[in-house]
């Protein structure tokens, strides 16, 4: 999937903090449970906001730096990032709704 990207502590200024798209960063862990429930929800968002909205997943096991930039204690922890800022968060499982909700207002061209 074009839109989805995978964040390391190396790409993460270049994919995120850089990004002229607004960037929804999801925070997650493979032996986390409510990140799998998760996933799918990111992963239609990514498909359906191509090109409006970038997606980034970063393994919070591989890549500690960016974590603790951030100060993620909760996963999974989805992040919205404009103009190299962290603008708003959601944590936890959330329902897809919720979720388009918080990202919409950030967004270039919403429609």
């Amino acid at each position: 999937m074009q839109n989805l990207i995978e964040g390391t502590d190396s790409n993460f200024a270049q994919e995120v903090l850089q990004s002229e798209t607004p960037v929804l960063v999801d925070f997650w862990a493979p032996w986390c449970g409510p990140c799998r429930m998760v996933a799918p929800v990111v992963e239609e968002i990514a498909e359906e906001m191509a090109g409006k909205l970038k997606v980034v997943k970063v393994n919070t096991d591989e890549n500690f730096g960016v974590s603790n930039q951030f100060g993620i204690r909760s996963i999974p922890t989805l992040g919205i990032f404009k103009n190299g800022k962290l603008v708003d968060a959601v944590i936890g499982a959330v329902p897809k709704q919720h979720l388009v909700s918080k990202i919409t207002p950030h967004l270039v061209n919403p429609n």
